[in-house]
Formats: C-alpha cells, structure tokens, sequence
C-alpha cells in the first residue's frame, strides 16, 4: 500500500535536504526511505545509491527539492571499508551464505593483504555477484538468488 499524506497524523514534511543514515544489516535502502515517509509523513524522499540488506553503513536520503541531486550524489566517489574472514569460501560471496570450503590463513600477513589489495586500486570491471543489488531485467539480483536462480551478469566499471 502506497504513503497516503492526508491519512496522517502529523502534517506533511515539506522541507528540504539531505539525511546521513546509518543503515542496519537486513534492511534494504527503500525499508530506510519507506520508514522516513510513513514516521515523518515526507512526501518526497528517496535515497543515493543502493546498499545490499547484508550491508550496514551510510545511506545518503534526500528529501523534497533535493531529491533532483540523486542520481549526481550517486555518481560520486566513495570509499569502502569492510571485514573479512580468510580461508573461507562461502556460496554467495559474503559471510550469509554456505560455508563451501575453509582453508588455513594464518600464514597471511598484514603485509601480503595490503599488496593483494594494490591490484584493486583505480578503475576496473566487476561482474556483480548473485548476491547483490544490481537489477536484471527489473528483478534485483539478491531477490533471485534467494529464488535459487542465476543469471548472466555484465561486468561493470
């Protein structure tokens, strides 16, 4: 069911601007924009980019007249940070699925991590992984893979 402003208890949020949000691990980035709607009775709101519902970190919301500058914020740089675990291969690419295999890490050093990590520096192509938000054919690929389906994927700069 669509936000209906006039059955409200408060009065439309008309402002402008832009929120930081801290999104929690499992929700998806429209759960963010569909809660700002329905506690603050906001009209228009939307959100710059797309994390996946395992991810947590800073989700750019922008509401009212900024909602024109979506797709620039989207456009811009950013950087990433996150955890890993070594010498686990899961089935989806990230620590929500299958464990398939395990190996002994520890001889890996800080050292050999942050030279594997230079080749990853600058502009390059990746095919996004079953797992992620990216969209084929309007269905985003998260929601297929829990469909048990994969599909082709074009590798992206």
């Amino acid at each position: 069911m669509r936000h209906d402003p006039s059955k409200h208890r408060l009065p439309p949020f008309t402002k402008n601007g832009i929120l930081l949000i801290d999104k929690p691990k499992d929700w998806t980035s429209h759960d963010v924009v569909a809660f700002f709607r329905a506690r603050f009775n906001a009209v228009k709101v939307g959100h710059c980019g797309t994390l996946d519902p395992a991810a947590t970190g800073l989700l750019v919301i922008v509401f009212g007249k900024f909602t024109k500058f979506s797709q620039k914020f989207s456009g811009e740089d950013k950087v990433y940070e996150g955890t890993a675990l070594f010498g686990t291969v899961t089935d989806s690419q990230d620590m929500d699925g299958t464990v398939l295999r395990t190996a002994d890490a520890s001889f890996l050093t800080a050292d050999m991590i942050r030279n594997a990590f230079l080749k990853y520096r600058g502009t390059f192509l990746q095919t996004p992984p079953m797992v992620s938000a990216a969209k084929k054919n309007g269905e985003r690929l998260y929601a297929l893979a829990r469909k048990g389906l994969e599909v082709e994927r074009e590798p992206k700069e």
